[in-house]
């Protein structure tokens, strides 16, 4: 398995990824610079988060301009899964990937907490599939851009589509129904902004339990599925 992590000027998650990759998936994680066309035969992609390009002008905006954003696109349409986490979660909006957009948090202030509660709405994507529906699971949140907003009628429309994926458990940024995760419809791509690679241990001085990790085992079985299913 080759997991592809895309490195853009500005991210800071992408080491802690890498770890993921290696430790938790067993898998090889390859590191894609922003100005990089070829993905180099990955299975899966992963858009960290961080800062691209220092949020100058809107998170996301800038990014998804990048060369290896068009190689991102036409991986999308082969079904293969696309995680994309906080930063990467803004560049999947911005570059129409996943629906909704990411704005200032209600409250104007960046929130850094080392867990936040979440609901699981779906157990039923590629990321997912070793949670169980309604499972409250916690990681940690660092954003000042995590303000999900969509119209109600859309919101409707993506909860009655299995796209909402993670809801925040109580309020956090101002999301639209507190929404912190969502799928394109197809379910290959998930962009949330909570951070499961800053969860993948248990650390009791810390209080983190390693369930961050869930997200990484849940892709890592369904690349192996996906493998014996080809072969």
């Amino acid at each position: 398995m080759k997991v592809g992590i895309v490195v853009f000027p500005g991210s800071n998650c992408d080491q802690d990824c890498q770890d993921a990759v290696t430790t938790v998936m067993g898998a090889q994680a390859v590191m894609l610079w922003h100005a990089d066309t070829d993905l180099r035969g990955v299975d899966a992609l992963i858009l960290p988060g961080g800062f691209s390009y220092g949020d100058y002008l809107r998170s996301g905006a800038i990014a998804r301009l990048s060369p290896v954003m068009r190689s991102v696109v036409e991986f999308s349409k082969t079904g293969r899964p696309i995680l994309g986490i906080c930063n990467g979660f803004q560049i999947l909006t911005e570059a129409g990937l996943l629906p909704g957009a990411l704005i200032r948090n209600q409250h104007r202030r960046f929130i850094c907490q080392r867990q936040t509660a979440l609901i699981v709405e779906n157990n039923q994507t590629p990321f997912t599939r070793l949670l169980s529906e309604h499972q409250l699971v916690e990681m940690p949140v660092a954003h000042g851009d995590g303000n999900y907003v969509v119209s109600s009628e859309q919101a409707r429309q993506l909860f009655e589509q299995g796209q909402v994926v993670f809801r925040y458990a109580q309020a956090v940024n101002g999301s639209t129904e507190q929404i912190a995760g969502v799928t394109n419809p197809q379910g290959n791509i998930l962009g949330m902004m909570p951070h499961p690679e800053r969860n993948l241990w248990q650390t009791a001085a810390l209080a983190y339990n390693g369930q961050g990790a869930l997200i990484f085992e849940s892709l890592k079985q369904f690349l192996l599925n996906a493998s014996v299913q080809c072969a």
